[in-house]
């Protein structure tokens, strides 16, 4: 059963958002989908651990959720187009277009993204379909209870139904006006992939993966949207540092890392897209991250990074974006310029106490500053705030070394 259980969780996580996908297609009821996706769940559970397990177990996911969804509808009787639905399951020709693009999830993705969803909704109800990340773990990444989360997903999924929100991808007319909400949500896919909220796997491999994925088609949408370019060149450049990112169990910062590790190949081509978004020259919040993005995996070694150009980078950021998350980025940027002194007094004011990063930050500054009290206050501060193993792990250990 041990085995089983593994490999049923990285099922799970890797296959979640395309089983939810499919059934949506299938049935067109993100209820369904999600209750016939835990059923198969279950039943694999039972039957893994005593038959083994199947050669393609994301298939026999799929395949064991489409019966259990058949078999409730018919068993509930619900409303005659379901029947039909039921019934023609294998006739492919019966489903009316659902788009210019063949691909459930993305589909599935201007669902959740859609503007009669609130902003916090179409995240949250992303991470879980898409995703496959429990409501616990999105409440944790909101800094919500539970019960609140769970009540917000509820909400966007019933909203979802009464507003007959469609299940397809946008008109190239209406793309344009939609696809900001889109970008929002997978660039909070991808950080959730590349750190992890909750105990489990540090780094959400499948996560990084599917949202670059995603990426590319919604830039095979608008090719010349310089911000769906940007988004995929930041995606890019980002995972390309993802096998240097966590060693010993222990997250690995950048200015440490072995960029011998770097995927060159990844790198090169988030530069690529990086200078095509310099050329056409209308500047996005996406096409700037991914230029200071740029700007470190352009450096031979952390010594030579251009600290000038990333902070330069960052004020023309605050100029579309003047929230305090890019304040204390920028204010890192800054330490390395001109001083941890001058960099805490722009990082001090910032409302951002519950943001373990904030602590983080003041605990590496108040370190190099000397006041050794100050930095152990801040690093327990952010080891109690942070929600990753390997950040905690690395917190504690650069606490460990204070004396």
């Amino acid at each position: 059963m041990t085995d089983a259980g593994t490999a049923l969780d990285r099922v799970f996580r890797e296959e979640y958002g395309r089983v939810i996908a499919s059934l949506v297609r299938r049935f067109g009821d993100i209820t369904i989908a999600e209750e016939a996706a835990g059923e198969a769940i279950l039943v694999a559970v039972e039957r893994w651990g005593a038959e083994g397990i199947p050669p393609n177990p994301g298939a026999w996911l799929t395949t064991t959720a489409g019966n259990r969804a058949i078999d409730r509808i018919r068993r509930e009787n619900l409303r005659e187009n379901k029947h039909r639905a039921a019934e023609m399951i294998h006739d492919d020709s019966a489903h009316e277009s659902v788009g210019a693009v063949e691909d459930d999830r993305l589909r599935l993705i201007f669902t959740c993204c859609h503007p009669a969803l609130a902003p916090e909704a179409r995240i949250a109800l992303t991470l879980r379909l898409l995703g496959g990340l429990t409501v616990p773990e999105i409440a944790r990444a909101f800094l919500v209870p539970e019960t609140t989360m769970g009540q917000r997903i509820t909400r966007a999924k019933k909203k979802i139904v009464a507003a007959r929100i469609p299940y397809r991808v946008p008109a190239p007319s209406d793309l344009p006006d939609r696809v900001d909400g889109v970008l929002t949500v997978l660039f909070l896919v991808f950080n959730e992939g590349y750190l992890a909220s909750g105990d489990g796997e540090p780094i959400r491999a499948e996560l990084t993966a599917e949202a670059i994925r995603l990426a590319r088609l919604v830039r095979a949408l608008l090719p010349d949207d310089p911000e769906v370019t940007g988004l995929l060149a930041l995606m890019l450049l980002t995972e390309a540092r993802r096998a240097a990112r966590v060693r010993g169990g222990q997250l690995v910062p950048l200015d440490e890392q072995d960029r011998a590790g770097w995927d060159r190949a990844a790198i090169a081509e988030g530069h690529r897209l990086v200078r095509e978004c310099l050329a056409l020259n209308r500047p996005g919040r996406y096409q700037i991250l991914a230029a200071v993005g740029a700007v470190h995996t352009d450096a031979p070694s952390a010594d030579t990074v251009d600290y000038a150009q990333v902070v330069a980078l960052y004020d023309q950021l605050l100029t579309i974006d003047p929230s305090p998350i890019v304040r204390l980025n920028r204010a890192v940027a800054v330490a390395e310029l001109d001083g941890p002194e001058v960099a805490l007094a722009l990082v001090d004011p910032l409302p951002l106490t519950g943001y373990h990063p904030f602590h983080a930050t003041r605990a590496h500054l108040l370190r190099r500053l000397g006041r050794t009290a100050e930095a152990k206050a801040e690093y327990d501060a952010a080891i109690s705030a942070a929600g990753n193993s390997a950040e905690r792990a690395y917190l504690t250990r650069k606490r460990g070394e204070l004396v």
